[in-house]
């Protein structure tokens, strides 16, 4: 079997005789067909780590993927060889408080896929248990059942802020995650979306996925509202100053919600402005259970997330895709990879 692993910042290789996976009590095999390139697989790639999750063994990363189930227990619960479907990279304890408390992307002993000590998707095969995975409808391709988990973490971000039917709505950042906040944000009642991004073709992209206005940066968004502020503020940047962006951006009473993971692990907030407004700030980690919300989201139509997927690799070029979301060369939204197809096929994905 084949699988790609980080050795360390920037060094990412192809392993190409490794045994396959051993199934365990219960679970399922399956063919890993798309493996989307997340942001924070980009920290992994750079940094080497996020925070104390650091990488001290050869890391296989992908927790943005979409497979073909291939053996295993999956007929009882309707998973029959061959059914495409999207793979819940979170596996939480299910006994510990907070999943008792509804919060099981919480966990502290979550099994994440991808993670330091616990290898992700970008293999041929995998093997995870049936309540991970989730069979798509007809019509869905393997990139576009991958990009549904970073949406669930969308769905996520938008159900812990509370947003109100009819509220003004800013996305910081016009990255995948931040161009599908704009759409959940407009599907969960947002009277308007201004999505604030540096790059023009991200601008653009989020401009023809529905968002209201684009701006360059918040200032020019703020003064779009003649110094109000919006309502509700989602940062998804990897800067540093994203938050407090947010902050500033965030009308007096507003409402702030952190998505990204700034570079280095750190951030600044002026605590005077943030205590002025009297904002409410929520950070927002991965997901809850969505999986289905996500999978009608795209069935009906509602959010359009089959875009974002801009560049296409083979697996033996899984270095270029990580350079290329490293660089943010021009056009770039998301990599994703497909280890089960020729070059040549990846290579006309390519938009």
């Amino acid at each position: 079997m084949r699988a790609v692993k980080i050795h360390g910042a920037r060094d990412v290789r192809l392993h190409a005789r490794l045994p396959e996976p051993v199934l365990g009590p219960g679970e399922v095999l399956v063919r890993v067909r798309a493996v989307g390139v997340c942001g924070s697989d980009l920290h992994y790639y750079l940094e080497g780590g996020i925070g104390q999750a650091q990488i001290e063994a050869p890391l296989t990363p992908g927790h943005e993927l979409s497979g073909e189930v291939a053996g295993g227990t999956g007929e009882p619960y309707g998973l029959a060889d061959g059914t495409l479907v999207a793979v819940d990279p979170a596996q939480p304890c299910g006994r510990c408080e907070q999943c008792a408390a509804g919060h099981p992307n919480l966990c502290p002993y979550v099994c994440f896929l991808g993670s330091p000590g616990v290898d992700g998707g970008l293999c041929d095969l995998i093997s995870v248990p049936p309540g991970n995975l989730f069979p798509v409808p007809e019509g869905f391709d393997a990139a576009l059942t991958a990009l549904l988990e970073p949406l669930g973490v969308a769905v996520h971000a938008v159900d812990i802020t509370n947003l109100r039917p009819g509220s003004g709505v800013a996305v910081l950042g016009g990255g995948p995650i931040g161009l599908m906040l704009a759409q959940v944000a407009k599907v969960a009642g947002a009277a308007h979306v201004r999505l604030i991004e540096p790059n023009a073709w991200r601008r653009e992209a989020a401009l023809s996925l529905g968002a209201d206005w684009v701006h360059a940066d918040y200032r020019e968004a703020l003064d779009a509202t003649s110094g109000r502020g919006e309502d509700c503020v989602l940062e998804a940047t990897n800067s540093s100053e994203g938050p407090e962006h947010a902050a500033q951006l965030a009308r007096v009473g507003g409402k702030v919600t952190l998505v990204g993971i700034p570079e280095g692990d750190s951030f600044t907030m002026t605590a005077g402005n943030a205590r002025r407004k009297g904002l409410t700030v929520r950070f927002s980690r991965r997901m809850g259970h969505v999986y289905p919300r996500a999978i009608a989201l795209v069935a009906e139509g509602r959010v359009n997330i089959k875009p974002i997927a801009s560049n296409a690799y083979p697996l033996e070029r899984s270095g270029e895709a990580f350079e290329a979301g490293a660089r943010l060369e021009e056009g770039y939204l998301k990599a994703v990879i497909y280890p089960s197809e020729r070059v040549d096929a990846c290579r006309d994905r390519s938009v």
